[in-house]
C-alpha cells in the first residue's frame, strides 16, 4: 500500500515547492503529474517556470483530465507528484461547461484517485490550492467549483497519512 500526502495551500504559497522538497526525500526517479494545460502564453510560461523548478531529474506526465488512470498505470515505487487537484477540476469544468456535473462526480473522480494511491505501491504527493476562505462565488459553475474542491479536499485529507497547510512557503503538518 503506498503512502499518500496532500499538500494544501493558497495560490503562491509554497505549496509546490514544499512538496518537491518533500519528494525529493525518495530516491529517484522521480515522475510529475502535471494537470495544467498551456492554452495561452501566460499559462506556459508558468509551466516553463514550474519545470525549470523541478530540474531535469523529473520525469513529467501531462494528465489534464485523468490522473487516476495514469497512477494505476504506474510500476515501480517511484515518487508520483500530482500538481494540482485545482486544474485538474477546471480542466474537467472546461471540458464539460455545462451543469450535468454535479458534487457527486468529483467526489467520484478524488475516490478513484485515492484507490489508486492505495494500489500504487510508491509515495503519492498531491497538491492543491485550498479555496475555501473566500466569499460565495455568484454563478452556480464557480460555487459547483468551490464546493466540489472543498469536498475533494476533505476526502484527500481523511484518506491521506500526511497532510500539510503551507502558509508563506511553511508547510504546517495537520496530520
Amino acid at each position: 500500500m503506498g503512502e499518500l500526502i496532500l499538500y494544501i495551500g493558497g495560490a503562491k504559497s509554497g505549496k509546490t515547492k514544499a512538496a518537491l522538497a518533500k519528494a525529493s526525500t525518495f530516491p529517484p526517479p522521480r515522475l510529475y503529474l502535471a494537470t495544467a494545460q498551456g492554452l495561452d502564453e501566460e499559462m506556459l510560461s508558468r509551466i516553463r517556470a514550474h519545470q525549470a523548478e523541478r530540474g531535469p531529474e523529473w520525469h513529467t506526465l501531462e494528465v489534464p483530465f485523468e490522473p487516476a488512470a495514469a497512477v494505476r498505470t504506474l510500476t515501480g515505487r517511484c515518487p508520483v507528484l500530482l500538481d494540482c487537484v485545482t486544474l485538474w477540476f477546471s480542466n474537467l469544468l472546461g471540458k464539460n461547461a455545462n451543469l450535468a456535473l454535479n458534487l457527486s462526480y468529483f467526489a467520484i473522480k478524488i475516490e478513484e484517485l485515492i484507490k489508486a494511491s492505495r494500489e500504487y505501491p510508491g509515495p503519492l504527493i498531491v497538491v492543491s490550492n485550498e479555496l475555501g476562505g473566500g466569499i460565495v462565488p455568484m454563478d452556480p459553475v464557480t460555487r459547483l467549483y468551490r464546493d466540489a474542491v472543498g469536498q475533494a479536499h476533505q476526502l484527500l485529507a481523511a484518506a491521506a497519512d500526511s497532510v500539510f497547510l503551507v502558509v508563506a512557503g511553511i508547510p504546517l503538518r495537520l496530520k
